[in-house]
Formats: C-alpha cells, structure tokens, sequence
C-alpha cells in the first residue's frame, strides 16, 4: 500500500451564488461556503486523518477552505503549496457573466456546449481536456510522488481540476466525466497502490453526489 491522497472542492463562493462563470476570477466564499469547508474539515479530523503537504490554487477561494480543512484537523502551518496549475478552468469570455445572461447572448445550446463539452472551449478560455492538459502533469510531477513515497497529500482546488484529477483516479471516459458533478467541501479519500492505481475511494460525508 502507498500513501494517501484526498480532494476537496472549494466551498460555495460569492459568484456561485449568484450563478455567475468564474474561472481565474477571484470572489470569496460565502457563509454557506466557510460551512461547507469546516463540515469537511471536521469529517477528515473525525476520519483521523494527519497531512504531510497540502496543495491549492492561486485563487482564494480555494486557498481559504485549505487554511479551514486545516484548522479543523489541527495543522494550520502545514506546509502548502500553491500553483495555478490547479487553478478552475479558465472560462475566458464567459468569465463574470450571469449563466443566463450568457445563454442570452449565444443561445442556450452553445452555452451548454461549452460548459458541459469535452474539448470545445468558449472564447478566450479553456475546455476540460485543456484544463486537463495542465493539471495531469502537474499531478503526475509534483503530487503523484509524494504520495507514492507514502505520504498523506492533501489538495484544495475547483471543479473543474479536480473533475480531470478523478477522470485520472477513477478511469473514467470523457462521456463519464461530463456527467459528473463533484460536491463543494466534501472530501474524496483516495488510498493509491505503489502502481499509482486507486486501491480504494472515500467520500466523506452524505451531501455528495460524486461517485
């Protein structure tokens, strides 16, 4: 058995709550969202779990439920990491837009091409696959190793990065992927075998909808 790695989504924002395209925008959590991150927190603290290194984004949101998950486990100074390689996908023209004021704009069908297509990005930004595309080496160069060596790795990001890190994790095809919705500040506890395949998933907590 290797070591372990686990994924948290970030906690509602201000602009998920407004049903606002966020990508690389950077708004805050929302009172729902800090809840969100302690009840995960709180679920890895009450799972026992210790963590050797953290990793996040560059955006707040996803830096401040890592700093909560942290505090509930009682590690505030551990050591972390922040790259964009991990940031949300970029929704480049799309970004601050209402979703319905968007659909509005380019018509309902194209607005769900682009959010639930595989590889046709909107304009200005990125697909999945192209989100994908910075997060599997980053993953594979600087995540993967750590948690071969058998540590315990925790990363805090979006999504969309983590959507491409469980496609990975869970050999899941492009059709899988887009139908899968992953629950904000719920942890995915994934305990690796030394070939870097998953020996085994946790989802800890009831809300989710991930599988």
């Amino acid at each position: 058995m290797s070591g372990t790695l686990v994924l948290v989504r970030h906690g509602q924002s201000e602009w998920n709550l407004k049903n606002l395209f966020t990508g690389w925008r950077d708004p805050d959590l929302t009172e729902l969202g800090i809840r969100e991150a302690e009840t995960g927190g709180q679920a890895l603290a009450d799972a026992g779990l210790k963590f050797d290194i953290a990793f996040t984004s560059v955006l707040k949101r996803a830096q401040d439920t890592l700093r909560i998950v942290l505090d509930k486990v009682g590690q505030t100074g551990l050591e972390t990491i922040r790259d964009e390689a991990l940031n949300e996908r970029d929704y480049g023209d799309l970004s601050g837009l209402n979703k319905d004021d968007a659909r509005a704009k380019w018509g309902e069908e194209q607005v769900h091409i682009w959010r639930r297509s595989y590889d046709v990005p909107p304009p200005g930004g990125e697909s999945l696959r192209d989100t994908g595309a910075r997060v599997w080496p980053y993953y594979m160069t600087e995540i993967l190793p750590r948690v071969l060596r058998g540590q315990t790795v925790l990363v805090a990001a979006h999504g969309n990065s983590l959507r491409a890190l469980v496609m990975v994790l869970d050999r899941l095809s492009k059709e899988e992927i887009l139908k899968l919705n992953l629950a904000t500040g719920v942890p995915m506890v994934y305990r690796l075998n030394a070939d870097s395949t998953v020996a085994s998933k946790q989802v800890l907590g009831d809300m989710s909808d991930a599988h």
